[in-house]
């Protein structure tokens, strides 16, 4: 079957048409990876291994749920307890014990915190956080820097004029449907740029009142930075959040924050906590945290019961069986493999990103066609891969072997079609996309 053919790339041109956007998260949509050709759905996914609509089997060495799954799919502790969980009933007039649990392992993981407020989801988490923040500190605007999700406070950057999120992750991201009197509410300023946050503080400073912003996204954090941001907000008063959604559970169990000896007084985890099962956390300071009740911040299915039990199972298995040990040890020989084969054949690739989180960079100016021709032919040979790689303890020595001999036969193809000015003839069908953009 060719891979036009396949029933996801058929039922996605479907989907299309009934879902506007064709799905519900940017980073899935199969024209990130492989216009027309991607298999875009799964019957069934255990470990890092994937079996489409046609039963077609993948070994996934791309995004892995976007970072959700650190211990890999449908991890069977994990997996046991959520059924458990569901048999027992998930829902109920009453609430469940296990979020008072999980409150407290949360708190105990990081002692500078003394609250924690759930949600479901990370974009909704961070709305939450700065309502919180900007309820303690009655003050409207809000700096930050780092991708923080798609709610209005958010977007509200890009009323200015020009495509001001487009340095923070993802470019033309339009504020359509955004109030217009949010104009100026949403401050960004670049990792590393002290002194552009200065500026910001010096013609905004009576106005604002809340700082967001992540550990480290694409590499390991900027220390210096980060403190010199932390020292700032003390001083002015302003609420430091930082938002470990992708970041937490990746170098250590818990936030990454607590490596580097630097307290926020809002941090946001998700994503890797519940191993593919929906669950956000919002902690911090009691002082800070207390001004939630000044506000109406409520929802039913933020008391669901499957979330708060995934979440435990998953720090409990993070801390008995160092996750992120083996996380990084795998990814740190991915990494160093890859790299060595790229050398042997003389093609350029770039390797960014923590060792849990490799990315890779392909080079030219045909590097967005480069990295299409890569999906595809990896593909072709039954792996999922992009340019990132979430790491997963799944990922076996032999899962690793098998990708990294398809690695060495895919970059040789790509170096010969640079050399011959062939990538666009290769691919069989349009290049990937590298942001937002209309699909019909």
């Amino acid at each position: 079957m060719s891979a036009k053919n396949n029933s996801g790339a058929q039922l996605w041109e479907k989907a299309k048409d009934l879902i506007p956007g064709g799905n519900q998260l940017l980073s899935k949509r199969a024209e990130m990876f492989l216009p027309e050709q991607w298999p875009a759905y799964y019957k069934r996914a255990k470990g890092c291994e994937v079996w489409d609509l046609d039963n077609t089997h993948y070994l996934d060495f791309s995004i892995m749920g976007i970072g959700t799954c650190s211990l890999g799919y449908a991890h069977p502790e994990v997996t046991t307890a959520v059924v458990e969980a569901i048999q027992a009933g998930s829902m109920s007039s009453l609430n469940c014990y296990e979020e008072v649990e999980l409150a407290e392992k949360l708190t105990e993981i990081h002692p500078w915190s003394d609250c924690v407020r759930f949600t479901r989801t990370g974009g909704e988490s961070c709305a939450l956080a700065i309502r919180i923040a900007r309820s303690f500190t009655s003050k409207n605007k809000v700096a930050f820097c780092g991708y923080h999700g798609w709610h209005d406070w958010y977007l509200a950057t890009n009323l200015a004029t020009g495509d001001q999120l487009k340095d923070q992750l993802l470019p033309g991201l339009a504020p359509s449907g955004v109030p217009t009197q949010l104009h100026d509410t949403a401050l960004p300023f670049r990792e590393g740029d002290i002194d552009g946050f200065k500026h910001i503080i010096s013609k905004h400073g009576a106005d604002l009142g809340v700082v967001m912003m992540e550990v480290f996204r694409h590499g390991m954090p900027d220390i210096n930075f980060i403190q010199q941001v932390s020292q700032l907000c003390k001083q002015h008063n302003i609420v430091l959040i930082f938002d470990e959604i992708s970041s937490g559970f990746r170098l250590n169990a818990g936030g990454a924050h607590l490596l580097f000896g630097i307290e926020p007084d809002i941090c946001i985890l998700g994503k890797a906590i519940g191993n593919g099962h929906p669950i956000g956390a919002v902690i911090g300071k009691r002082r800070i945290m207390d001004a939630a009740q000044k506000s109406f911040i409520s929802s039913s299915y933020w008391t669901e019961r499957v979330g708060f039990v995934a979440a435990l199972k998953t720090i409990q298995i993070f801390q008995q069986s160092d996750v992120c040990k083996v996380l990084n040890k795998t990814g740190s020989k991915l990494k160093y493999e890859m790299r060595k084969i790229c050398e042997q054949v003389g093609f350029d690739i770039k390797f960014i990103g923590v060792d849990s989180v490799p990315i890779l960079i392909f080079p030219t100016d045909d590097a967005l066609a480069l990295k299409t021709l890569y999906t595809q032919e990896m593909l072709k040979r039954g792996i999922l891969a992009a340019n990132v790689i979430y790491v997963s303890v799944a990922h076996t020595t032999e899962h690793c072997n098998v990708f990294l001999a398809a690695f060495e036969d895919v970059i040789k193809q790509l170096k010969r079609a640079l050399e011959e000015r062939t990538i666009l003839e290769q691919l069989d069908g349009p290049v990937c996309h590298s942001g937002f953009q209309r699909l019909n």
